[in-house]
């Protein structure tokens, strides 16, 4: 009954192929139409497409390999780190450029292992692929997404009002003090999009949990018991994340080359 209702959603067919091409050339189209880049050319259109393309062979393999991954520990294991390292590669190389990029190892890390080991110890996940990969895995994404906009945020902020830090070091702050004040509310626009989804969810959008639960033939309580700790998980590990990064841009441990470089030197 559960694969009658996924083939009645979404069925798998040349019909599901066409539009998702054609929805990825809209998606390519409009963004270099509105040369939606921070330089105003069509860098983002590029990085859309190979987005678009990457996640098709990424998801292709990801299937097949899934079958093996779950029947065996140590595989699963392996497959979990190369999600978390794809994961803080992507983040750090987002936030910066430079060298610094690998410490977003540590807000990552800090947001998902935690919670992980919290569920496996209680008994709540158990330890089998089938339900570790999927959890882990929006983990992960919800730790990425606001890392990357936490670090960003703050460093966009540093150098924005690079002024401002200079005042707080003339009062008496010192560095790390300094930029914390500056960055922290930048930093903390990061958990609005957990927020709003927290906060809306049922009213307008019905996310993936609990309609993958649905699907499976779950009831609407269990599914909805599902999301809910979903959301609420999301909500910590975020919330650790962006506190984390925060902490690491104060101090320095992250920065761009240039103004944030030197005042990271100089503390």
């Amino acid at each position: 009954m559960s694969e009658t209702a996924a083939a009645t959603l979404l069925p798998v067919d040349v019909t599901l192929g066409a539009v998702l091409a054609v929805l990825l050339v809209v998606a390519v189209a409009v963004a270099a139409y509105a040369r939606l880049s921070a330089d105003g050319g069509r860098g983002r259109a590029r990085e859309i497409a190979v987005a678009g393309v990457r996640a098709t062979a990424q998801l292709a393999a990801v299937s097949l390999l899934i079958g093996w991954v779950v029947e065996a520990v140590p595989l699963l294991l392996c497959f979990l780190l190369l999600m978390y390292a794809v994961a803080v590669r992507t983040a750090g190389r987002r936030i910066t450029a430079n060298a610094t990029w690998w410490w977003a190892a540590a807000p990552i890390a800090a947001g998902v292992l935690p919670v992980v080991l919290a569920l496996l110890l209680t008994g709540l996940v158990p330890l089998r692929g089938i339900t570790l990969i999927p959890v882990t895995g929006i983990l992960i994404g919800g730790a990425l997404t606001a890392t990357v906009l936490g670090g960003r945020r703050a460093l966009d902020e540093l150098h924005t009002r690079r002024g401002e830090v200079e005042a707080g070091l003339a009062l008496g702050l010192s560095d790390a003090e300094a930029r914390l004040e500056i960055a922290r509310p930048a930093a903390s626009d990061a958990l609005l999009p957990g927020l709003d989804q927290t906060r809306t969810v049922g009213l307008v959008t019905l996310p993936g949990a609990f309609v993958g639960m649905l699907l499976g033939g779950a009831s609407p309580v269990q599914a909805g018991a599902v999301q809910l700790f979903v959301l609420v998980a999301l909500l910590a590990v975020q919330a650790v994340a962006v506190a984390v990064v925060l902490e690491l841009v104060a101090r320095g441990r992250i920065h761009r080359d240039g103004i944030e470089e030197g005042a990271a030197r100089a503390g």
